[in-house]
């Protein structure tokens, strides 16, 4: 895992400076290795929107035990939203029902990272 520490903060950062939405599901293993990942961005700056079933359906193709998602905020404000903390719940919900695990959900900005694991949001 070391040998990924430095891509991941490359590929993480770069997601933090896009200039429209972005959501990325990063689906692993009960060891924590990388079995996938799914990116889905929209035209809008501000709004991405992802369906619950859209994950899930990947989680259960890849027979994945974890799920970490992040989205971008391009205002600049890694602050998560209503909207972020509403979606985050349900997904956790309908992941922990099928025996997944939703390990964190990073919300990225220049400004800065807020994860709602650290949070207790999780």
């Amino acid at each position: 895992m070391h040998g990924l520490a430095q891509p991941i903060s490359a590929f993480l950062d770069e997601l933090a400076r896009h200039h429209v939405e972005t959501a990325v599901f990063v689906f692993l293993d009960h060891g924590g290795d990388a079995l996938g990942w799914h990116r889905q961005s929209s035209d809008h700056p501000e709004v991405v929107a992802v369906r619950i079933r859209s994950v899930v359906n990947r989680a259960l193709a890849l027979e994945a035990a974890q799920v970490v998602m992040a989205h971008n905020h391009p205002s600049g404000d890694p602050e998560p939203s209503a909207a972020d903390l509403r979606f985050t719940r349900q997904l956790a919900t309908v992941l922990d029902a099928l025996e997944i695990r939703l390990v964190d959900h990073l919300v990225l900005a220049p400004g800065g990272c807020v994860s709602f694991r650290a949070r207790g949001l999780l």
